[in-house]
């Protein structure tokens, strides 16, 4: 008679946890998680095409009452209005500029990609995931450091703060569950358990 013992899976342990921050990826006729992605960015109620259509409208009635009363005799009117709608305008096109501001945290087998948009300038960092250390940069509150192999990146200022512990948490729970390089098959990896609660956002 003969026995034989089966690990479960990396990705049948990932399954059972249900992600607070992050999403999964799974692979068309795998059945099984290939990556994992956490998308952080800022709360935008308005699309720059509503801003425009905004500042647009704010800038026809401005001017019209500018107009009225300039041709009234209230010659001081319209420059004044001119300055409103220059410093409005400056402000909008500020918020628009960081309106996309994002951190993009990228987990596939063997590699942690992280990105991140600030304005026009993106800064990319790759970390092998057996190398990730993540860490608070100053208390449990701060942004969160990923450091490895003589990089780092710092993320979760989109988070808020009272929140970030458990995006770090997270972080380090699928690391621990993704550490084999992307020729080793899930069920190569070590298994190990894991009973952190998970609340909603």
């Amino acid at each position: 008679m003969s026995a034989s013992i089966s690990h479960p899976s990396v990705s049948v342990a990932a399954a059972q946890r249900t992600w607070r921050f992050g999403t999964e990826e799974t692979a068309a006729g795998e059945g099984h998680t290939r990556a994992v992605q956490w998308l952080l960015k800022r709360n935008c109620s308005s699309t720059p095409r509503q801003l425009l259509g905004f500042f647009a409208s704010l800038c026809v009635l401005t001017l019209a009452i500018g107009v009225f009363f300039w041709v009234q005799g209230a010659s001081l009117v319209m420059p004044f209005a001119w300055v409103e709608v220059a410093v409005i305008g400056s402000a909008l096109v500020f918020y628009s500029r960081h309106a996309t501001d994002s951190e993009r945290i990228h987990l596939q087998p063997g590699r942690l990609t992280v990105e991140h948009v600030h304005g026009k300038h993106v800064e990319r960092v790759e970390f092998a995931t057996a190398w990730v250390r993540v860490e608070p940069e100053h208390g449990e509150r701060s942004l969160i450091e990923l450091s490895g192999q003589g990089q780092r990146i710092s993320v979760g200022r989109f988070v808020r703060p009272e929140l970030r512990r458990q995006l770090a948490d997270e972080l380090r729970w699928a690391l621990r569950r993704w550490p084999f390089a992307p020729s080793m098959r899930p069920e190569q990896a070590m298994p190990t358990t894991d009973t952190e609660d998970k609340s909603e956002n």
